[in-house]
C-alpha cells in the first residue's frame, strides 16, 4: 500500500487524490498539471505559476541542466527551488524525451538519478525507453527489458525522501502495456507515467491512447499515481481523468503561444482566426484578438501563453468538480463532440466500461442520459450484471410507463432505458433516478431490452409479460421468446381478469 497517495472522491476511474512530496514538504491535489519549465527560456516565471496560476507542481528537464554547464553550476550551487524561483513541488525527467527524440544520451539512470537527488528535485525520473507507436513487437520487447532494468538501477539507489517514477512503456502493444504496468506496481518506487504517448496525440490517436492507458492501468493497482506523460491539452484531459490518470505535464501553453496558437476546450486556434475571444480569463477579459496581434513577439507570446494556462487550469477544476458531483462521464461525453478524434476516444473508453465499473461509485447525484453512448456507461453495465440478485415472483409485468390497475400480476416493475427493469422500490435510488429523454433513442431501447433479457435468463420459473408501444424493432428481437409481448393500452383498457 502506498501511504503517499490518498483518493479522496471518484466517479469513473477518475479520482481526486492526494499526493504527498515528502522531500518538497508539500501535498499536491490530483488531477494536476505539471507545467514543463524549459529552463534555458522562462516563458512565465515559475513563482508567477505558484503565486498567480496556483500552480502546485512543476517538471523541468534535469538532463538539460547536467549537460549546460551555466545551469549545473547553479543547480549544484543554489538548488533547484532557488534556482527556479519556486516553492512547490519539481520534478525532473532523466533525458528520456531527447533519447527518443535523437537516439542518444550519454547518462545512466544511476548518474542521473543521483543529480537529480543533488540539485533538490523532489521527483525524480529513471533512464527509460520510451517506445514510439507501431514499432515491431520484438523491438517493444527489447526495450521494456531495459525500461524494467531501469526500474531495478532505480530501486538500487539511496535518494533518501526524493520520490521516484516508475516508467510504463510496451508501444502499442496492450498486453505489454499491462505487464509493464504490473511489473512497475510491483517495485517500490512511487509514481507512474505512461510514455511515449505524445506521437499518438499528436496524430489525434484517441482511441490508440485510450488501449495503451486503459492496459497500463489493468496491470498497475488502485493506489498507484499515474502520470501521463506529454499530456496537457484541455481538449483531452476529462477523457485522460476518467480513465485514471492523476498527473500530467504539458509545453502545449509555451509551445503553442510561440506559434500564436490559443487554446480552448475543443481544439486550437491560431489568433489570426479570431475575431472574438471565447473566453473570459484575465488574459481574454482585458484583450481582444486584434490587440493581442499588434503586440511584439514576447509580449504576444507570453499573453497567449497565460491564456493557454488559464484555460486548462480552469478544465482541471470542472473535472474536479464533475468527479465531486458525479457527472464525469457527462463532462467526457460533451468534449467528445469537439472533435471527431475525441468522440472515437471516448468511444474507445466506453469499450472498458467493465474496467471503469470496478472503480465507480455506486451512488452518486443524477445520472443524465445525454447521447447513445450513454448506454454503453459502467452504471448500466453494473445493473444488468446485478439482476440476478433481484427475487422476481411467478408472474412479472414490465412496463415504461405505470403499473395498470388490478391484480392480474404479482408485481409491476419499472423498464427504464437504458437500464431496463427494476423493482419500483428502488425507484427513489441511484441510478433509476435517471433524467432520461421522453423518447428513448434506439441505443437506449436496445440496452433496456439487454436488460430484460438478463432478468429473464437469471429467473427461468418467472411467467414475464413485457409491456410496451413504441419499442425499435430491433430492441423487441432482444426479448427472449418466452416473454410474452402485449401493448401497455390494451392491457389497461383490458383491466383485471
Amino acid at each position: 500500500m502506498r501511504d503517499h497517495f490518498e483518493i479522496r472522491d471518484a466517479d469513473g476511474a477518475g479520482r481526486i487524490g492526494r499526493l504527498e512530496v515528502p522531500r518538497a514538504g508539500r501535498t499536491v491535489e490530483t488531477p494536476a498539471l505539471l507545467p514543463v519549465i524549459n529552463p534555458n527560456t522562462l516563458t512565465i516565471e515559475p513563482s508567477r505559476l505558484e503565486s498567480e496560476f496556483d500552480v502546485e507542481a512543476l517538471i523541468t528537464n534535469s538532463y538539460i541542466i547536467r549537460r549546460t554547464e551555466g545551469l549545473r553550476e547553479r543547480a549544484l550551487d543554489e538548488g533547484l527551488h532557488d534556482m527556479l524561483g519556486f516553492d512547490g513541488a519539481i520534478m525532473t525527467d532523466s533525458g528520456s524525451f531527447q533519447l527518443a527524440e535523437y537516439g542518444e544520451i550519454d547518462v545512466t539512470t544511476d548518474e542521473i538519478l543521483r543529480f537529480q537527488h543533488e540539485i533538490g528535485s523532489d521527483i525524480g525520473t529513471p533512464v527509460d525507453i520510451p517506445t514510439p507507436p507501431d514499432v515491431s513487437r520484438e523491438q517493444a520487447e527489447s526495450d521494456l527489458a531495459v525500461t524494467e532494468q531501469a526500474l531495478a538501477d532505480a530501486e538500487a539507489i539511496d535518494v533518501g525522501e526524493m520520490l521516484v517514477s516508475a516508467p510504463v512503456q510496451g508501444a502499442t502493444y496492450p498486453d505489454l502495456r499491462e505487464q509493464a504496468g504490473r511489473h512497475a506496481a510491483g517495485t517500490d518506487l512511487d509514481v507512474f507515467p505512461i510514455g511515449a504517448v505524445v506521437p499518438m496525440m499528436n496524430n489525434y490517436r484517441y482511441a490508440d491512447l485510450v488501449e495503451a492507458v486503459a492496459a497500463a492501468k489493468r496491470g498497475l493497482s488502485t493506489d498507484c499515481p499515474v502520470h501521463l506523460f506529454g499530456a496537457g491539452h484541455p481538449m483531452m484531459l476529462a477523457l485522460a481523468v476518467a480513465l485514471g490518470c492523476d498527473l500530467f505535464d504539458s509545453a502545449a501553453y509555451a509551445l503553442y503561444a510561440r506559434d500564436d496558437r490559443y487554446l480552448t476546450v475543443s481544439g486550437t486556434r491560431h489568433l489570426d482566426d479570431l475575431d472574438y475571444f471565447p473566453c473570459s480569463c484575465p488574459i481574454c477579459a482585458a484583450h481582444t484578438p486584434a490587440e493581442i496581434r499588434e503586440e511584439a513577439d514576447e509580449p504576444r507570446e507570453r499573453l497567449l501563453a497565460e491564456h493557454n494556462l488559464h484555460v486548462t487550469f480552469e478544465e482541471l477544476r470542472r473535472i474536479k468538480q464533475a468527479i465531486r458531483s458525479g457527472t464525469l462521464l457527462e463532462l467526457v461525453d460533451r468534449r467528445a463532440r469537439g472533435h471527431p478524434a475525441m468522440y472515437d476516444g471516448y468511444r474507445a473508453l466506453l469499450d472498458h466500461a467493465a474496467q471503469l465499473e470496478r472503480e465507480d461509485p455506486i451512488s452518486k447525484g443524477t445520472f443524465f442520459y445525454t447521447s447513445p453512448e450513454s448506454a454503453r456507461r459502467p452504471e448500466v453495465l453494473r445493473h444488468h450484471e446485478r439482476l440476478d440478485r433481484l427475487s422476481t415472483p411467478e408472474s412479472l409485468l414490465l412496463t415504461e410507463a405505470g403499473a395498470p390497475d388490478g391484480d392480474e400480476y404479482d408485481a409491476a416493475w419499472r423498464v427504464l432505458p437504458p437500464f431496463g427493469p427494476f423493482p419500483r422500490e428502488l425507484a427513489d435510488s441511484y441510478p433509476f433516478t435517471a433524467a432520461v429523454p421522453e423518447q428513448p433513442d434506439r441505443a437506449g431501447q436496445l440496452a433496456a431490452a439487454d436488460g430484460v433479457r438478463a432478468l429473464v435468463e437469471a429467473n427461468p420459473d418467472t411467467e414475464f409479460t413485457l409491456a410496451i408501444d413504441e419499442w425499435h424493432a430491433d430492441a423487441r428481437k432482444r426479448v427472449p421468446d418466452r416473454v410474452t409481448v402485449e401493448s401497455l393500452r390494451a392491457i389497461q383498457q383490458r383491466g383485471p381478469e
